[in-house]
């Protein structure tokens, strides 16, 4: 007997709003599969507001109600069963946050949750990482956000350390990293990974998706050290108008994309990885994860 049901992701990030529709499919004597449905993004950007003034604003408020309104009709139309909402980064850094997700929910319905950097990375750690990674290998996961990156140890397939930093890509194109997160990050990194022979690095993030695509390389294989330090030597030479007439970047992508390449490379540098595999999975993946497994509240459309 086959049952195919829609679960869905919202990822509210510091630099975009995501909603991941995934099919549940469940069939008798075989394992759950996950596959995506439908993906949307709206590049709202309240980072840009929040690590600058503190708050949301009006303009990017009505922007999220709207989002959210629209998210909830194509759920609808999608006929989901069950959804989560997450804020991460902006949100809960926000001092008018929580009157923001309050509007929301009475307006919309959609209820959604402010997680902290640790939850965010937990989440993240439950993505079926089995088809993309070697088991008796190790990796540095690197999922590269807006307002923070989120960083995990797996060994032998297994989670053995996580921590989230505020280092994203929002926040260093405004300047508001200060030296010591990096030394901190640089410091933990090297702890966390000094008993291991060999490290590869999982990155994820829509930034290291579209260097993969732009690569050309068949799904699975990975990019080495070199032609990431390379583009992003080459992206330093064009201006933000000239990558996104010359290079097709997308305008929200065309100036996050620079900062994004800093941290996977200070990843791999410190680590001491020469590789990056991007399976193209992040937050929204583990969400859906999350809800089937109920490791996580979920909501019922």
């Amino acid at each position: 007997m086959l049952s195919i049901k829609k679960y869905a992701a919202i990822d509210i990030g510091s630099n975009a709003v995501r909603l991941l529709i995934a099919n549940i499919i469940e069939q008798k004597g075989r394992p759950v599969q996950f596959k995506k449905n439908s993906l949307v993004r709206v590049p709202i950007r309240l980072g840009a507001d929040v690590f600058i003034k503190q708050r949301i604003s009006k303009e990017n408020t009505q922007r999220m109600l709207d989002t959210m309104l629209a998210f909830k009709l194509l759920m609808q139309s999608h006929k989901v069963v069950k959804y989560k909402a997450c804020a991460t980064s902006a949100m809960r850094e926000s001092k008018n946050g929580s009157q923001v997700v309050n509007r929301i929910l009475n307006e919309s319905g959609i209820n959604i949750d402010i997680i902290n950097g640790e939850e965010e990375a937990a989440i993240i750690a439950a993505t079926d990482l089995h088809k993309y990674i070697d088991p008796n290998k190790t990796y540095l996961y690197v999922d590269v956000g807006g307002g923070s990156t989120e960083f995990t140890v797996f060994d032998k397939g297994h989670p053995v350390s996580s921590k989230s930093f505020k280092i994203g890509t929002v926040r260093l194109l405004n300047d508001m990293v200060v030296k010591e997160s990096w030394v901190e990050l640089e410091e933990w990194i090297k702890a966390h990974v000094k008993d291991y022979d060999k490290i590869a690095v999982i990155g994820s993030g829509g930034n290291i998706n579209k260097i993969f695509k732009i690569s050309g390389k068949s799904l699975g294989k990975p990019l080495n050290y070199f032609y990431l330090s390379s583009y992003y030597k080459t992206l330093q030479t064009y201006s933000y108008e000239e990558r996104i007439t010359e290079l097709d970047l997308n305008q929200d992508r065309a100036d996050v994309i620079i900062p994004a390449l800093r941290i996977y490379l200070s990843a791999m540098k410190w680590s001491g990885a020469k590789y990056i595999y991007v399976p193209k999975i992040g937050l929204a993946d583990g969400i859906i994860k999350s809800i089937y497994y109920d490791t996580v509240s979920s909501n019922t459309q």
